[in-house]
């Protein structure tokens, strides 16, 4: 009796985590997650279509704004998203359902503070931010007005993803992916009539695109809050008094997660104004161009990377420790082969990707090199961020963190010594290549030497 009350029966979902064959279970909770990211990189791509037809200057107001925005996504969503997921995992798969309940209010708490601390920062210190990516007359303009409606409601976006992952912690990928779906089915028609004012919709310009996002992200938290509040999901929200311990649980691998996806981030910033300074706009416009592709693998490994968070997660919780790491390597192999197949043919036909972008020579030019050293080890940039997204469920990142580093210094690091050492733009340009793709394959085999050296938990 004492050993069933200390660790009740599990629901039939935390059971298939715990037992179902990997590989089939892995693919079925995969593809709603690509449906996701697919269908949140398409909002982007709506409201750039539309603002577009605005001009130039508040095309270029939005690209400002763009790199926040995104930065903000990725930590709510993937850092403090896989840490709420993590955490919830791990406690269900330890039989311990009062904690899990308990956790879906500490991750309300934490999402929405920093989304308070967020849309502070950025109301507060935009324009000058602005003003220091470049922005001036009416892009700077155009950039407030956008900005300012975005992060006033950007306190939304973090709690709807603070929703997203716990259903996600459980082991449910279709729920918020049918919710994100729907609110981009929705957007389609809203960012129009609110920018240029249809029908009984006021004309708000640059600012509709903005506003248009902020409904979305109110739509997401309604649906996902009730989905919740009713009982739907394997957890529900109690309100009790916030408890440290709860708070760690998911900081302790949210935080953690949190550099990691800085360092990407900085990782691409610093090599673009490398590349800005030595070789001018051309060079940029290629590596700009080249490495974009870099970011649409992201939505396919995220595709396999939430499911691993959960079945790490719930597997770590319940001491199956051994099913954890064949989990881990089986995940991480799936995601090396889809990540290399696009890397190969990036790395043969460049051309067809780059002339998806322009028809500058000089351009297609930097690019091709860029792909052709690059995209052959783009398989480790997957293996990498899978094995990232395994480290998050076991609640140990040490080792993605050291490797995300390591990546760090020897694409940037390295590629400056290059600036250094070699002259003339095309032996630069091919050494800093170099660099770039030796940093993203110490990435993915510093990642996985690293779990291989210890088991995964204690890593």
């Amino acid at each position: 009796m004492s050993a069933t009350l200390a660790r009740p029966a599990v629901s039939a979902r935390t059971h298939a985590l715990l037992h179902d064959p990997i590989v089939p279970m892995l693919l079925r909770m995969a593809w709603p997650n690509i449906l996701v990211m697919l269908a949140q990189a398409s909002t982007g791509l709506i409201e750039t279509f539309w603002v577009a037809r605005l001009g130039t200057d508040a095309l270029a107001g939005m690209a400002l704004v763009f790199p926040g925005v995104m930065l903000m996504q990725m930590i709510s969503g993937g850092a403090m998203g896989g840490g709420i997921s993590s955490a919830i995992a791990r406690a269900l798969g330890g039989g311990r359902r009062a904690d899990a309940d308990a956790l879906v209010l500490h991750a309300l708490v934490i999402n929405i503070a920093l989304g308070v601390v967020f849309s502070a920062s950025v109301l507060t210190f935009g324009p000058a931010l602005y003003r220091a990516m470049g922005g001036s007359g009416a892009s700077l303009d155009a950039a407030l007005r956008y900005s300012n409606v975005v992060f006033a409601g950007t306190v939304l976006l973090w709690t709807m993803n603070a929703l997203a992952s716990v259903i996600r912690g459980t082991g449910n990928m279709l729920t918020p992916a049918l919710v994100t779906c729907g609110g981009v089915v929705l957007l389609v028609p809203l960012s129009p009539c609110l920018i240029f004012g249809l029908g009984p919709f006021p004309a708000l310009g640059v600012a509709g695109g903005g506003a248009a996002l902020v409904l979305y992200y109110l739509g997401g938290v309604v649906v996902l809050g009730w989905y919740v509040l009713a009982g739907r999901a394997t957890v529900r929200l109690r309100i009790a008094r916030p408890r440290w311990t709860m708070f760690q649980a998911i900081l302790g691998v949210g935080a953690v997660a949190a550099v990691s996806s800085v360092q990407t981030n900085l990782t691409v910033a610093l090599t673009t104004a490398m590349v800005g300074a030595s070789a001018g706009p051309d060079a940029v416009a290629g590596y700009g161009t080249g490495a974009r592709l870099e970011y649409l693998l992201i939505p396919l490994v995220f595709g396999l990377g939430a499911p691993l968070v959960a079945l790490v997660g719930t597997n770590i919780g319940a001491g199956h420790r051994a099913r954890a790491l064949r989990i881990t390597w089986i995940g991480g192999a799936m995601a090396f082969v889809l990540t290399e197949a696009v890397g190969l043919v990036a790395s043969v036909w460049p051309g067809a990707w780059l002339g998806l972008f322009g028809t500058d020579p000089r351009m297609l030019a930097t690019g091709a090199a860029y792909l052709h050293a690059v995209g052959p080890v783009y398989g480790f940039f997957g293996l990498g961020m899978a094995l990232y997204f395994a480290s998050q469920g076991a609640g140990r990142l040490l080792w993605p963190l050291l490797a995300g580093l390591l990546r760090m210094l020897v694409a940037v690091g390295g590629g400056w010594v290059a600036g250094v050492v070699v002259r003339g733009v095309g032996g630069w340009a091919g050494a800093v290549w170099l660099h770039a793709g030796c940093g993203g394959a110490g990435w993915g085999l510093v990642s996985a030497g690293g779990i291989g050296l210890r088991r995964v938990g204690r890593c």
